[in-house]
């Protein structure tokens, strides 16, 4: 373990209590919760001193949470601004989810020509109109990879200046501490450049769950995702490589954001890998509320027969996997690429359980390809079992095996290593390969709010289907979407569930961009880098569900490895016909 880093951060309200003086009025934006916001206007007013101290982050949906009584309002219309370093879409997606929010309310955002950083509310009540106009302190600022952003940020305005200054924040602070600590720090030139760089951030903000779907507002969790990626960023950047670019390979970055009582603190260091799980009980696969144990995985994996083969990650965990051969078509099922997209982990276990009992039955399973991840995942959710925790989506090497080749890959081939045995195996043309995405809203309120390359992921929006395919399979493909989703429409609620969504999604964000088939959005497209010639890849929205949802998500995910199996038969039967 080397430390890299270590310091206590003021906090932003304790400073706005401890400067102000008898008599002051001012209006503050900080990144805190409700609750702490409210104590430190108590605090202000025993000194004589007239605040309101407002949200930051999400500054208009906060304003409706906490100030704006709806009573006897049937339309809502919001002109939002339009920046030119930002996403068009960007402030109407930061309101996001207030449509869900309103009551029976009718809602328009409408795009206005400037870009000054503030929303136009007009109320209609009873036959009147009501306006006013809400503050969305943001700065433009270039960050640590030479890329303009437009970020939320915090802002002091006393009694009677009418614009006010920015004011740089604890949360604010604390990230740029963090990131320029990182950057100047000597990591040589080789890859990996670490086993674990840990980021551990002591924050009190409480998290608000809101009354729709999984909705959450958390400041913590977004402060975990904008040190991820950010940190990833800059590593591709120091490797030469684009941004977005999923074959670096830095080692294992893990910001652990804990809830504090007060303290704001910020500690770097590296560590060792871990190689362990933190499993906790067994649970009836067909209902299981939350991820299961690893070695709940393995043993499940054992009792469906077959040839036995494997691979190791960096760590030295084991990807197990089997073969079953049969006369049927063969086809990959694999789950746990990115294992914080946990309904897919169970889905494949329970879809190759049922097709171990089919005559004839031939297939690879894999259900949980990146067991580094996995373990993070588990030891992340310990603190925080609501937040998406992507730092576990890739593997111990940092990158998305997805991505890695015989060629590319050079000592570190490890988990895609399993991908390539069950081809080699099969002789399987398809590959059923099971994924999800955040179930609530993904931000990086600090690097320009929108996740960078990740926008169409920032809003849940149903279950969704994903077919890449060589040049010559086109047809193939059409027909396995045609035949899949058709199955999927007829599990009770799923077809209900995606259309509450997407009209959410289409109100915040615009088209899905996505073409519906039998209800299900889809996208299908050629992609000669899969060695297999068929991909079929599943999206179910399931960052972070548990419960009647968890359950609801592993069996829709099951359900499309089955229908997708008995679909590739009759495909390719017409084929030889």
């Amino acid at each position: 373990m080397s430390q890299i880093f270590d310091q206590t951060f003021e906090r932003t309200l304790d400073a706005l209590v401890s400067r102000a003086t008898p008599g002051q009025s001012f209006e503050a934006w900080t990144f805190d919760d409700a609750k702490s916001r409210r104590e430190a206007e108590e605090r202000l007013k025993k000194k004589g001193v007239s605040a309101r101290i407002r949200s930051a982050y999400k500054p208009l949906l906060f304003t409706f949470l906490e100030e704006i009584n709806l009573d006897g309002v049937d339309t809502i219309e919001v002109r939002y601004p339009v920046h030119a370093n930002a996403p068009a879409n960007r402030f109407r997606l930061e309101a996001y989810p207030l449509a869900a929010l309103v009551g029976d309310a009718k809602i328009d955002f409408i795009a206005r020509d400037d870009d000054s950083f503030h929303y136009d509310v007009t109320l209609s009540r009873n036959g009147k109109q009501e306006t006013l106009k809400v503050l969305a302190p943001n700065r433009v600022h270039t960050d640590m990879v030479g890329e303009t952003n437009v970020s939320p940020t915090g802002w002091f305005r006393p009694a009677g200046d009418a614009s006010g200054e920015r004011l740089e924040t604890d949360y604010e602070r604390l990230f740029e501490a963090a990131i320029h600590a990182v950057a100047n720090h000597g990591w040589g030139d080789e890859e990996p450049y670490f086993e674990e760089l840990n980021i551990r951030v002591a924050h009190p903000a409480e998290d608000l769950a809101l009354s729709v779907g999984d909705e959450v507002v958390s400041l913590r969790e977004a402060l975990h995702e904008d040190f991820y990626f950010s940190l990833l960023e800059f590593f591709q950047k120091k490797s030469g490589r684009p941004l977005g670019d999923r074959g670096l390979k830095p080692g294992q970055i893990v910001p652990e954001i804990i809830k504090s009582a007060g303290e704001v603190s910020l500690r770097i260091e590296t560590r060792k890998l871990s190689t362990t799980f933190l499993d906790g009980d067994n649970q009836p696969i067909d209902e299981a509320r939350e991820p299961v144990a690893a070695g709940q995985l393995a043993a499940l994996l054992a009792d469906i027969g077959g040839e036995a083969f494997d691979a190791r990650s960096r760590s030295g965990r084991v990807l197990a996997a089997r073969y079953v051969a049969g006369s049927d078509a063969a086809v990959m099922i694999s789950g746990g690429q990115h294992p914080n997209e946990t309904t897919g982990i169970v889905g494949a276990i329970r879809a190759a359980r049922k097709l171990a009992e089919r005559k004839g039955a031939h297939f690879t399973i894999s259900p949980l390809e990146n067991p580094d991840g996995y373990a993070l995942h588990q030891r992340l959710r310990i603190d925080n079992p609501r937040h998406m925790h992507h730092a576990a989506r890739y593997t111990a090497l940092g990158d998305d095996l997805e991505y890695r080749t015989p060629e590319n890959s050079g000592a570190h081939l490890n988990e895609k290593e399993i991908r390539f045995k069950a081809q080699e195996m099969s002789g399987a043309s398809l590959h059923v390969n099971l994924h999800g995405y955040p179930s609530h809203e993904w931000t990086r309120p600090l690097s320009g709010y929108v996740p960078r390359n990740f926008a169409m992921w920032t809003l849940p929006k149903g279950f969704f289907l994903i077919i890449r395919h060589h040049a010559d399979w086109e047809n193939q493909a059409e027909a396995l979407l045609d035949r899949v989703t058709r199955h999927l429409g007829a599990i009770p609620g799923l077809l209900d569930y995606n259309n509450r969504q997407i009209a959410l999604y289409e109100i915040h964000a615009g088209e899905t961009g996505f073409r519906i088939i039998n209800g299900f959005p889809c996208l299908s497209s050629i992609d000669d880098r899969h060695t297999v010639p068929m991909t079929l890849i599943t999206e179910y929205p399931d960052e972070t569900i548990y419960g009647d949802d968890f359950i609801t998500g592993h069996t829709a995910q099951m359900e499309t490895v089955l229908s997708a199996y008995d679909a590739w038969q009759e495909i390719l039967v017409g084929e030889v016909a």
